[in-house]
C-alpha cells in the first residue's frame, strides 16, 4: 500500500525574515499535513486553533477528528499543537529526545515556580506536564513506508517523516525547513536551540529527499535534484 499525503492547512511565519520583514504581523503557525495508509490516518502538527482546523480537515480531506489514529508533533513548542485536543481519541507522538528535554525544563521550571509562590505559574507549568506526559515516545516507524526522522536544531528533540512512495522519498521536515526560501539560500531560523545542528539537519534532508512539506510551506521538489 502506498502512502496518501494531503496538506490540510499550509502554515506560515509570524514574520518572514527573508522577505525583509520583521515583529509579528500575523499569528505563525505550522502546516499541518495528513498521511493516510490502510486503516491508519496520522495527522503531522495540529497547529492551527481547533475549531479553524476542524473546518481546514473536512474542507481538505472530509475526514472528521475522530478517524484521526495518530497525532505527530514535529516538536513540543506550543505552535505545533494549539489544535491537539480534538483528537483525545488519538494517539499523540512527539520524538523521545523532544519528550526527555521538554520534559527536564519542565521539571526545573516548576521548582523555580515553587520556589518563588508563584501559584499561576505552577498551574500553567503542571498543565504543560500533564500535555507532555499524555504523549508517548514515538517509535521508529509510526507505520508502513513512514519512518521518524531526527531533525535536531530548531529544538533538541524535532524530528521529521520520511514517506517513501513508490517513486519518490517524501521529507515532511517541519521547521528544519521553514519555507522554499530558506531552502534556496541554505538558511535556517535563527531562535534555534543549536543552529550548528540545524544546518546539518537541512543539509541531510536535501541530501535525502526528492520532495519535502516545509514547515511553513507546501509540498515543493528539492531543487538540487535533476528533474
Amino acid at each position: 500500500m502506498s502512502v496518501e499525503l494531503r496538506v490540510i492547512s499550509m502554515g506560515a511565519l509570524a514574520a518572514h525574515p527573508l522577505r525583509g520583514e520583521k515583529g509579528n504581523l500575523r499569528p505563525g503557525h505550522l502546516s499541518t499535513i495528513l498521511l493516510s495508509i490502510d486503516d491508519r490516518k496520522i495527522l503531522v502538527d495540529p497547529s492551527l486553533p481547533g475549531k479553524i482546523l476542524l473546518d481546514r480537515l473536512q474542507e481538505r480531506s472530509g475526514v472528521q477528528p475522530a478517524e484521526i489514529t495518530d497525532v505527530f508533533l514535529s516538536s513540543f513548542r506550543p505552535e505545533s499543537r494549539r489544535g491537539l485536543p480534538l483528537f483525545e481519541n488519538a494517539r499523540w507522538l512527539v520524538s523521545e529526545r523532544e519528550r526527555e528535554s521538554v520534559g527536564v525544563g519542565l521539571v526545573e521550571a516548576f521548582q523555580k515556580a515553587e520556589e518563588a509562590g508563584d501559584q499561576d505559574l505552577c498551574t500553567t507549568v503542571r498543565e504543560e506536564i500533564a500535555l507532555l506526559r499524555r504523549c508517548e515516545a514515538a517509535p521508529d516507524s509510526l507505520a508502513e513506508n513512514i519512518d521518524l526522522f531526527p531533525l535536531p536544531g530548531v529544538t533538541p528533540g524535532l524530528s521529521g517523516l520520511l514517506v517513501a512512495m513508490p517513486q519518490w522519498t517524501i521529507m515532511v521536515a517541519s521547521d528544519a525547513v521553514p519555507t522554499i526560501e530558506h531552502l534556496e539560500a541554505g538558511q535556517v531560523l535563527q531562535n534555534c536551540s543549536d543552529i550548528q545542528a540545524a544546518q546539518e539537519s537541512l543539509r541531510e534532508v536535501v541530501e535525502i529527499a526528492d520532495l519535502l512539506v516545509p514547515g511553513r510551506d507546501g509540498l515543493i521538489p528539492n531543487p538540487l535534484r535533476k528533474w
